[in-house]
C-alpha cells in the first residue's frame, strides 16, 4: 500500500468478513431463551451451542490451519466463508437441538483459520508502522458484531423467530464472500509457508504462556457473558427489547474496547494488560450489586466490554509479535484458545447456574477467573522472550 491511511477496502472486506463471523459467534447468546423454549431444552443445555462452537473453533483452527498452509491467502479465506455459510444455513434447517449443534460446531470449523488468516493478512497490507492498528481495525468488525449484529438479531428472533436471524447471519456471509473476492488481493505462496520454517516462532515459551493466559482471560469473558440475558431478565427483571438494548449498549463498549486494544498495545502492552485486568476485575466484582439496578447493570457492562476486548486484542497483539514468522499460525491459535475459553467460560457458568447460586453469582466467578489471568500475564513478563513485546516498529 502506497497511502497511509490505515482504511482500505481490502481491510474494510475482511472487516466485514469478521463482522459476520463474529454475529454468527455472539449471537446466540441473546437467543438462548427462546432456543431453550422452542426446542424445550433448559438454557444450560441450550448454553452448549456456545460451548460446542467454541470446541469446534478449537478442533478445527490448528486443523485447517495447517492443511491450507500452502494455499493461497485469498483462496482459504473464500474455502473457509463456504464452510460458514453452509453451515450457517444448516442451524436456519436444523430440526432439533441435536443437528442444530453439530450444524454449530460445523460452522465454528472455519471460524479460527479465516480470523487467523485475515488477521496477520490485514497487518501485511498495511502501511508501513500501521500494522497493529490495522489488525485491530480488522477485528474491530468481530467486536462491532456485538453493537449492530447481536442485538439486530436478538431483535429479529423476539418478532420473526430465531431461525429467522440465522437467515440474516447466511446473508452476511454471501455479502462477505462476496467482498473477499473483489476486494482481497491475491498473495503467493512464500517460502515461510512450508511447515518447517512456518513452525520455528511455535518454539518460544512465552507464545504458549500467551496462549495459556488467552484461554483464562476468554474463560473469565464467558462465565459472564453467555448467561447474560437471563440474568437480566431474572435478577435486573428487565424485559426482553429492554435486554436486547443493553447487549446493544454493551456491544458499544466492546467496540470501543477493541481499538482502544490496538493504541494501548502500541503505546505500552505490557502496563496496558496489567492496568485492564486490574480494573475489569473490579468492575465484575461491582456488577454483583449493580446487576439489581437496570441503569448501573447497562453501564457496568459497558465497561466490563470495553475492558474485556480491550484486553482480548492485547493478547492478540502480543501473541503476533512473539510468534515472529509462525504469526499465521499463532494467530490461529490464539483464536482456537480465546474459544477454548469460552467453552470452559460457558461450562462453567452452567455449573454455577446448575449449583442454585443467585445467577449474578457468575460475575464473581469471572472476577476470580480475571485474577488467575493476571497472574499468568505476571508470568509472561519475566519469560525470557518478554523482549519480543515491545512493538516492532517503535
Amino acid at each position: 500500500m502506497s497511502s497511509n491511511k490505515i482504511m482500505s477496502w481490502p481491510i474494510f472486506a475482511l472487516a466485514i468478513s469478521a463482522f459476520a463471523i463474529g454475529t454468527a459467534e455472539f449471537i446466540i447468546m441473546g437467543l438462548l431463551p427462546q432456543i431453550s423454549v422452542d426446542l424445550s431444552i433448559s438454557i444450560p443445555t441450550a448454553g452448549y451451542l456456545v460451548s460446542g462452537y467454541a470446541i469446534g473453533v478449537v478442533i478445527g483452527g490448528p486443523l485447517f490451519a495447517f492443511a491450507l498452509r500452502k494455499v493461497e491467502e485469498k483462496t482459504a479465506l473464500l474455502m473457509l466463508m463456504v464452510i460458514f455459510i453452509v453451515g450457517n444455513l444448516a442451524c436456519k434447517l436444523a430440526s432439533g437441538f441435536e443437528v442444530l449443534l453439530i450444524a454449530r460446531v460445523f460452522t465454528a470449523f472455519s471460524h479460527a483459520s479465516f480470523i487467523g488468516i485475515a488477521a496477520v493478512l490485514a497487518s501485511r497490507i498495511a502501511p508501513p508502522g500501521k500494522e497493529g492498528r490495522a489488525m485491530t481495525l480488522m477485528l474491530t468488525g468481530m467486536t462491532l458484531a456485538n453493537v449492530l449484529g447481536v442485538p439486530a438479531g436478538s431483535y429479529i428472533g423476539l418478532e420473526l423467530g430465531w431461525r429467522t436471524t440465522f437467515t440474516g447471519v447466511v446473508i452476511l456471509g454471501l455479502l462477505s464472500l462476496f467482498m473477499v473476492f473483489i476486494f482481497v488481493p491475491s498473495r503467493k505462496v512464500t517460502k515461510s509457508s512450508k511447515p518447517e520454517n512456518s513452525m520455528i516462532g511455535l518454539k518460544r515459551p512465552i507464545v504458549w504462556i500467551g496462549l495459556i493466559t488467552s484461554v483464562m482471560a476468554s474463560a473469565s469473558m464467558f462465565t459472564f457473558f453467555t448467561y447474560i440475558v437471563p440474568v437480566l431478565q431474572d435478577v435486573t427483571q428487565v424485559e426482553p427489547k429492554f435486554a436486547s438494548l443493553a447487549l446493544m449498549i454493551c456491544g458499544i463498549g466492546i467496540t470501543i474496547g477493541g481499538l482502544l486494544g490496538g493504541r494501548l498495545a502500541d503505546w505500552d502492552l505490557t502496563k496496558s494488560l496489567v492496568l485492564s485486568l486490574c480494573i475489569l476485575i473490579v468492575t465484575l466484582v461491582a456488577f454483583y450489586w449493580t446487576s439489581y439496578i437496570r441503569y448501573p447493570a447497562v453501564i457496568n457492562m459497558a465497561i466490563w466490554g470495553c475492558l474485556s476486548f480491550t484486553v482480548g486484542m492485547l493478547l492478540q497483539v502480543s501473541i503476533i509479535r512473539t510468534a515472529g514468522e509462525s504469526a499465521n499460525y499463532a494467530s490461529t491459535l490464539n483464536i482456537g484458545a480465546f474459544n477454548l475459553g469460552n467453552a470452559i467460560g460457558a461450562w462453567i457458568g452452567g455449573k454455577v447456574i446448575d449449583a442454585g447460586f443467585p445467577l449474578n453469582t457468575i460475575s464473581l466467578v469471572a472476577a476470580v477467573i480475571s485474577v488467575a489471568t493476571l497472574m499468568m500475564v505476571f508470568i509472561m513478563f519475566i519469560s525470557k522472550d518478554r523482549q519480543l513485546l515491545i512493538c516492532r516498529s517503535s
